[in-house]
């Protein structure tokens, strides 16, 4: 994603349900007042991240756009798709393990132990 759709979707993820282009235009424009989005560079991004598979759009008049997964399920993506691009997994994943703090450290731990019991993901679920 470009800069511009990165901060396109950070709105919408924030936003916490369907928003039409002219609702993410007031709110970018809000947000930095050195901002002056035009509504077509609005529907513009909005198309492209569209396109994309980030977002979906209503049958409304004027359309409502809302991201397709959220910020975790988009972040969690992107780390499966890095990982699946490796060609030494395991070596990826010591040097993410190798990076983590402590706190994070542990909370890996109790992801994982949950993921050893039957019928639950890393999630808990």
């Amino acid at each position: 994603m470009g800069e511009l759709e990165r901060t396109v979707m950070d709105w919408l993820w924030a936003a916490g349900g369907p928003v039409s282009a002219a609702q993410v235009r007031d709110g970018l424009n809000a947000v930095d007042g050195d901002r002056d989005l035009a509504l077509t560079t609005v529907h513009t991004v909005l198309g492209r991240l569209e396109q994309k598979g980030f977002l979906v759009h209503d049958d409304a008049r004027p359309r409502r756009f809302a991201p397709r997964a959220s910020r975790e399920e988009h972040a969690a993506g992107l780390m499966r798709e890095v990982l699946g691009q490796a060609a030494d997994r395991q070596a990826v994943l010591a040097r993410f393990v190798g990076g983590v703090d402590a706190e994070e450290a542990e909370m890996l731990r109790a992801l994982l132990a949950g993921a050893d019991r039957p019928g639950q993901d890393a999630g808990g679920r």
